[in-house]
């Protein structure tokens, strides 16, 4: 039996339709994460790999995790949509909360990033004391967008009395902590700045030896890291993402290992006025306008 050409017409219009629906309704079953590359590729994937599995089990999505090639990356794919979640610093949060008009939400932090923590580090045997022995010396900060390895190491030296881009031999950026470690042992410049967390790190795991570098100031704390989603994702997806971070529990075997390779022991919940400081300062150090 032959089918009227309208009606063919109109089928094919719905199987159209039906198809696009379908393409959107897959598309939104994928939450799109990402991470500022405060450490090398590898190392974050590894890190998220658990976690991945464990929120998708919590959301009932998929979860895929795409690397950058630096900060700015993460703050320009959030405003523009082609990320979901985040996980920030404290600037690039400052960053991306401006960025997107206010909208980025941040859900969660660990514990310790209501105290986080910088450390300067130079070779066991440098001459260097304090902070004001880097004068005339070589120095390497993080990435510049670091909240740990820039933007608060630089606004402690300022309080000091030290502007690094005057008082010191040369600056250069090493793009990641654990770049700056190895670069400081290995003796390419006299000393830098890195984040605690990943410094403690590095000398667990045997990457960074005692023995050739030490730690000679520690900054007082600060707010600093965070999760942050889209302002405009469904409030569902929102409070399910933050319950599921909010339940992580230690003394569960397969959490315990979630909270191990996030380095800490719990998740607490964030918000927005908790980095108006970071900002103040980098508005201070002269890096945000």
């Amino acid at each position: 039996m032959l089918i009227p050409t309208h009606s063919r017409t109109l089928r094919t219009l719905f199987a159209t339709f039906a198809a696009y629906l379908a393409f959107g309704a897959q598309a939104e079953t994928v939450l799109k994460v990402s991470a500022i590359p405060d450490e090398n590729p590898t190392e974050l994937q590894r890190k998220f790999a658990p976690l991945g599995k464990y929120l998708e089990s919590k959301i009932g999505m998929k979860v895929e995790f795409t690397p950058v090639s630096d900060y700015a990356a993460t703050v320009e794919g959030l405003a523009a949509k082609k990320i979901d979640m985040v996980w920030y610093g404290g600037f690039t949060f400052v960053q991306a909360y401006l960025k997107t008009n206010k909208t980025a939400v941040p859900i969660v932090q660990r514990e310790e990033d209501e105290k986080f923590r910088s450390v300067f580090i130079t070779q066991t045997d440098s001459s260097i004391k304090s902070l004001a022995d880097l004068k005339d010396k070589t120095f390497t900060f993080g990435a510049p967008s670091s909240t740990s390895g820039h933007l608060m190491p630089r606004s402690f030296l300022l309080k000091a009395g030290l502007d690094p881009d005057k008082t010191f031999k040369r600056v250069a950026f090493s793009g990641a902590h654990d770049a700056t470690a190895l670069q400081v042992a290995g003796g390419k410049v006299d000393a830098g700045a890195m984040n605690i967390s990943v410094y403690e790190k590095m000398i667990a795991e045997k990457k960074l030896d005692e023995k050739q570098v030490r730690v000679f100031y520690t900054t007082p704390p600060y707010y600093d890291y965070n999760w942050t989603v889209r302002g405009d994702l469904d409030p569902a997806l929102i409070k399910k993402l933050t319950d599921a971070f909010l339940a992580l529990d230690a003394k569960n075997p397969s959490d315990a290992e979630i909270l191990k390779l996030q380095r800490t022991t719990k998740f607490i919940p964030s918000k927005a006025e908790n980095y108006k400081g970071i900002e103040e300062a980098a508005i201070s150090a002269g890096l945000l306008k």
